[in-house]
C-alpha cells in the first residue's frame, strides 16, 4: 500500500477532474459537491501519509521507481522526505479550504474554475514528490496553465496583465532550469555511461567543476527566486496576487511560492554545494533586503490585498535567509517558516476574500469599526495579524525565531536586520488592523455587513487550530523536518570545509636558534605563570 500512496494522492485530483468533464456546466451543486468531495479523499490520503510516515528514518520513504521512457533514461520516480511531506500536506489542507471558500464567490464558469483547480492541486503535490529532474519539471509547467486560467479568467480587472506577467516571468526562469537540465543529464552519461534524470544519482555522482556549479546554481536558482519570489525578481507577485481571485491568492501564497524554496533545498543545495557556499552571502543579503523592502512598501499600502501580498516578499525573505544559514536551526526554521506563511498568509487572503464579497472593496479607508459589527470576524482576523507577525505561541514566532538563531550563528548583523524586519511586520499589519476593524464605523454601507456565516468559520477554524498547535507544540513537525535538514546540510558539510581553509593562508616558516640555558629557564617561567 505504501508504495501506491504517493501515486494515489498526486494523480487523484485528476480523477476529479474527469469525473467534471461528464457533469453538464449547468449543475453548479454538483460540480462543487464532486470537487469537494475529491479534495476531502485527497487530504485524507496526505494524512495517511503522515500517520505512516517514520520521523526517525532520514532518506526518501514512499518510493516508487517505475521506467517510463527508458531510451532516454526517464523514470516514474516519487518520493518525500520530512520536507516534502508537510509541503504535501499544506497543499492538500489548503485545496480544500479553498473549495469551500469559492462556494458562492465564483459565479461564471464553475466547471472550468474547479477543473483548473484540481489540475493545479496534481502540480503542486507531484513538484514535492518528484525524485527525478525531467518529471519535476513537466510538474513544474503543468502547474502554469491552471494557474493561468484561474488569474486570467476568475481575476480582477486587469487579470489578463497580471496572468501574462506570471506566466512570462516563470517562463524565463524555467527556459533557463531547462537548459541547465539537459547540461547535467549529458555530464553524467559522459562520466558514466547512463542516460539519466535520477535526481539520486546525480547527487551521489562525483561533484561538477566549480566554474560548472557557478553557472547552473545560477540557472535553477533564478529559476527559483522567480517563483519564491526573493528580490529584485519579485515584481510579478503584487499583480498576480491583487488580480487574482481569493483562491488563487491562497494558493499562490500557500504553496505555489513555495516551490522555488523547496528547489533550493531538493536540488540546488544537494547538486551544487559548493557554488552554494559561494553564493551564500549574496543570497543572504538579498533575503535581508526583501525582509526590509517588502516590510516598508506594505505600510504604505492603500488595498488590504495588497499589503499582503507585499508582506510575502518580506515573509519569504526570512525563509531564504534560514535556508542559507546553512546550520541545523536556520534551516528548520526556514522549512517550517514556509509552512507557518502558508497557513497565515493563506487565512489573511481568505480573510480579505469574505470582506470583499460583502463590500466589493479592499481599500483599508474604506472600513472602521468592524468589530461594532462583525465581531466574529474581527477576533479571526485578530487571531491571523498576530500569527503574521510573530507574535509567541502563534506558529508565526516559533519559524521566526530559529531563523534568527541560525542568522546570528552565521553572521549577527544579519540576524540584527532581520529583527528589525519583524519590527516592521508589526507595525503595518497592527496600523492595517487598527483602521480597519476598531474606531467608529464611518461608512453607513458597514453598518449592513453581517458576520461570518457557518461555512466561512468552517474555512477557518482549521487554520486556527494549526497556528496555535505550531506555536503551543512544534516538535510534531521539526521532528519530521531535522532528519531531512540533516541529510541536506551533509552535502554542502565538506564545501564549507574547504572554503574555510582557504581563508587561512600559510605563513613563511622562521629557522630558531637554540635555546640557551638561561633562556630555558625564562620560557619555564613564562609558561608556569
Amino acid at each position: 500500500m505504501d508504495n501506491v500512496l504517493l501515486t494515489l494522492v498526486t494523480f487523484f485530483p485528476i480523477l476529479g477532474v474527469i469525473l467534471l468533464l461528464f457533469v453538464p456546466n449547468k449543475q453548479h451543486d454538483t460540480i462543487k459537491g464532486v470537487s469537494l468531495i475529491i479534495a476531502f479523499i485527497t487530504l485524507l490520503i496526505s494524512i495517511l501519509i503522515y500517520a505512516a510516515f517514520d520521523p526517525l528514518a532520514s532518506g526518501m520513504q514512499f518510493e516508487v521507481n517505475e521506467p517510463w521512457v527508458t531510451s532516454l533514461g526517464i523514470n516514474y520516480h516519487l518520493g518525500i522526505d520530512g520536507i516534502s511531506l508537510l509541503l504535501i500536506a499544506l497543499t492538500t489542507v489548503l485545496t480544500i479550504l479553498c473549495v469551500l471558500a469559492s462556494w458562492r464567490s465564483i459565479k461564471h464558469g464553475v466547471k472550468g474554475f474547479y477543473i483548473s483547480l484540481l489540475m493545479l492541486t496534481t502540480g503542486m503535490i507531484g513538484v514535492f514528490c518528484s525524485l527525478d529532474l525531467f518529471l519535476f519539471y513537466v510538474f513544474w509547467e503543468v502547474m502554469l496553465i491552471p494557474m493561468y486560467f484561474i488569474i486570467g479568467v476568475w481575476g480582477g480587472p486587469r487579470r489578463m496583465y497580471a496572468a501574462i506577467k506570471f506566466v512570462l516571468f516563470t517562463m524565463f526562469g524555467s527556459l533557463l532550469m531547462l537548459v541547465a537540465l539537459l547540461y547535467i543529464y549529458f555530464q553524467y552519461q559522459a562520466f558514466s555511461g547512463e542516460f539519466t534524470f535520477d535526481l539520486m544519482k546525480i547527487i551521489a555522482a562525483p561533484p561538477l567543476s566549480f566554474q560548472e556549479q557557478l553557472w547552473l546554481f545560477g540557472a535553477f536558482g533564478l529559476a527559483f527566486a522567480i517563483k519564491v519570489p526573493l528580490f529584485p525578481f519579485h515584481t510579478w507577485l503584487p499583480d498576480a496576487h491583487v488580480q487574482a481571485p481569493t483562491v488563487g491568492s491562497v494558493l499562490l501564497a500557500g504553496v505555489l511560492l513555495k516551490m522555488g524554496t523547496y528547489g533550493f533545498l531538493r536540488i540546488c543545495i544537494p547538486v551544487f554545494p559548493d557554488a552554494t557556499v559561494a553564493y551564500l552571502p549574496y543570497i543572504c543579503i538579498l533575503a535581508l533586503i526583501a525582509i526590509i523592502y517588502g516590510a516598508l512598501v506594505s505600510m504604505v499600502q492603500r488595498d488590504i490585498k495588497s499589503l499582503v501580498a507585499f508582506s510575502s516578499v518580506s515573509h519569504m525573505g526570512f525563509v531564504m535567509l534560514g535556508m542559507f544559514t546553512l546550520n541545523l536551526q536556520g534551516v528548520e526554521g526556514s522549512v517550517l517558516q514556509m509552512l507557518n506563511h502558508g497557513i497565515s498568509t493563506g487565512a489573511l487572503f481568505l480573510i480579505v476574500g469574505m470582506i470583499y464579497e460583502r463590500r466589493h472593496t479592499r481599500m483599508i479607508e474604506d472600513f472602521g469599526g468592524l468589530a461594532k459589527v462583525m465581531p466574529v470576524f474581527a477576533t479571526f482576523f485578530m487571531i491571523f495579524t498576530l500569527s503574521s507577525i510573530g507574535l509567541p505561541l502563534t506558529n508565526g514566532f516559533v519559524g521566526e525565531f530559529l531563523i534568527l538563531l541560525g542568522a546570528y550563528k552565521l553572521n549577527p548583523v544579519y540576524a540584527i536586520v532581520a529583527a528589525s524586519g519583524v519590527i516592521l511586520a508589526a507595525c503595518y499589519m497592527l496600523w492595517m488592523y487598527q483602521r480597519v476593524v476598531f474606531g467608529k464605523v464611518t461608512n453607513p454601507e458597514n453598518q449592513k455587513l453581517t458576520d461570518l456565516t457557518g461555512r466561512e468559520r468552517l474555512v477557518l477554524i482549521p487554520l486556527v487550530l494549526l497556528v496555535f498547535w505550531i506555536g503551543v507544540y512544534p516538535m510534531p513537525f521539526l521532528d519530521r523536518i531535522e532528519p531531512a535538514v540533516k541529510q541536506t546540510l551533509t552535502y554542502v558539510e565538506a564545501a564549507q570545509v574547504v572554503q574555510n581553509s582557504n581563508e587561512f593562508q600559510p605563513v613563511e616558516t622562521v629557522a630558531l636558534e637554540p635555546l640557551t640555558a638561561d633562556d630555558e629557564t625564562e620560557k619555564q617561567m613564562d609558561d608556569h605563570r
